[in-house]
């Protein structure tokens, strides 16, 4: 896999993205961090596409720590 800066990223979008196409995929960063990845679009069943979903889905929340939304205090601070 390639790591690529946004600059560089832009600089070279055609070429990144024949690489997908041919099926490498390329992580675009900023300051060194992975920020994005571009990568190829494959063909999925209704059933499979599905499951691929609810799995990114799941591992997303899994990072998202959240707390109980209070519209009160949402209320409260904008006043301030």
């Amino acid at each position: 896999m390639e790591r690529v800066g946004i600059y560089e990223a832009k600089s070279r979008l055609s070429e990144l993205i024949e690489r997908a196409e041919t099926g490498k995929e390329v992580t675009i960063t900023r300051h060194g961090k992975a920020v994005a990845r571009l990568v190829p679009v494959r063909a999925r069943s209704g059933k499979a596409e599905r499951a691929v979903a609810f799995d990114e889905l799941a591992s997303f929340a899994r990072t998202v720590k959240t707390q109980p939304f209070n519209l009160r205090k949402a209320i409260e601070q904008g006043r301030k």
